[in-house]
């Protein structure tokens, strides 16, 4: 069975469940019309019992267990915050299951003031400590004008993966074995590979060719650290969202009524390098919109009507804030003429950089290991080492 919807006036075959269409990569329908994307999401379900009493069964195994090893410990736990939604209503949960978190903030120095101001409302009203590392900001600029200039999508790569290693930083210093994140595959999905891709070899050589500052004080974390995280720290990652039923519009309200929270406008948007990515940079040059995520997780799970989702997606801009182009121009001391010489540079990919791509997927039954005993997110293994 085939959907097809016109777009400009071209045919795609769409998803019959979700809003995925063909031009997504890696995709593929079976008989039914569905996306092997949806599939996974299904597995996933079985997997981890989301939303049922077995689910939420496996989630208190694994409390009991961070309890357990974290007796005699002032933390027994660390966990990352951004003042998103995902992180902040994590922490509420967190401490109503009765566990003591250490908040953990990675700085890039783009934060918005609204995602500092939720940070400290929700820490301080449940009396929880913060860790916060704040990179240089020429150093984090530079990183992120070097991405910007070898043409390639992940311009905001580095954030995601130097707060990892934060993460671990700080468990190994506090002698913490569990790291929990504020992920859901339910209301966020699991992006394809081919869309967006970082590691820290990828990094690394990104900068060495277009960086003119030196790594210093970005916490880089290279494929020898991740294995001792891993296999000599066994420092286990944990997802919550993954077990229990969890709504990202209802944790918000809550969120809203009971610490003065404030929403940002949209997934990731509390970061103005972040917004600048995903609702400019990357549908701009590259077509890319990564709304199609969250809008195609909630039409999965019935959070979102699936025509509303597809009228969105298909035939309405992405928001983009006004002032924010201007804003990362002057931030980036770009002048108008460089800025557009830049968003017309050739599209380009991370398959055309070194990266630790090829020895993840020579280790994949090693991290099938892995990820079954939550030493790595199961999303790792199914995304990098396909």
């Amino acid at each position: 069975m085939k959907e097809i919807i016109k777009i400009k006036g071209k045919e795609r075959q769409i998803c019959t469940r979700c809003i995925y269409d063909e031009t997504v990569s890696g995709i593929s329908f079976d008989n039914e019309g569905v996306c092997n994307y949806c599939r996974t999401m299904e597995n996933l379900k079985l997997e981890y019992g989301t939303g049922t009493p077995e689910g939420k069964r496996k989630l208190d195994v694994i409390i009991n267990e961070i309890k357990k090893d974290g007796r005699g410990k002032k933390y027994d736990c660390i966990v990352g915050v951004s003042g998103g939604t995902d992180s902040s209503f994590l922490i509420v949960k967190l401490v109503e299951w009765g566990l003591r978190p250490l908040a953990v903030h990675y700085d890039n120095t783009w934060n918005t003031a609204i995602a500092t101001e939720n940070i400290k409302k929700v820490l301080t009203k449940l009396g929880i400590d913060l860790y916060t590392y704040v990179v240089d900001n020429k150093e984090a600029d530079d990183i992120f004008l070097s991405f910007l200039k070898a043409g390639v999508p992940e311009v905001d790569a580095s954030t995601d993966l130097a707060l990892a290693e934060v993460m671990y930083r700080v468990a190994a210093k506090y002698k913490v074995k569990y790291v929990i994140e504020g992920h859901s595959f339910v209301t966020e999905g699991i992006s394809p590979i081919s869309n967006m891709y970082f590691d820290g070899k990828y990094i690394q050589s990104i900068h060495k060719l277009y960086g003119k500052k030196q790594m210093k004080t970005y916490p880089l974390m290279t494929f020898s650290h991740f294995m001792k995280w891993i296999l000599v720290k066994r420092i286990r990652k944990i997802r919550p969202f993954w077990y229990i039923d969890y709504s990202k519009e209802m944790a918000r309200e809550y969120l809203e009524k009971e610490f003065g929270w404030q929403y940002y406008g949209g997934h990731h948007l509390e970061n103005r390098i972040v917004a600048f990515q995903h609702c400019y940079h990357n549908y701009i040059k590259f077509g890319m919109d990564n709304r199609n995520l969250s809008l195609a997780a909630g039409v999965r799970s019935g959070i979102i009507d699936r025509n509303e989702a597809i009228n969105e997606y298909f035939y309405q801009e992405p928001y983009i804030e006004e002032g924010l182009v201007d804003y990362v121009k002057n931030r980036l001391s770009l002048s108008e003429e460089e800025f557009n010489e830049i968003m017309h540079l050739p599209n380009r990919r991370y398959t055309e950089f070194p990266t630790y791509k090829k020895r993840f997927k020579r280790l994949r039954p090693l991290f099938y290991i892995l990820a079954k005993n939550n030493l790595v997110p199961m999303s790792f293994y199914l995304k990098y080492t396909s």
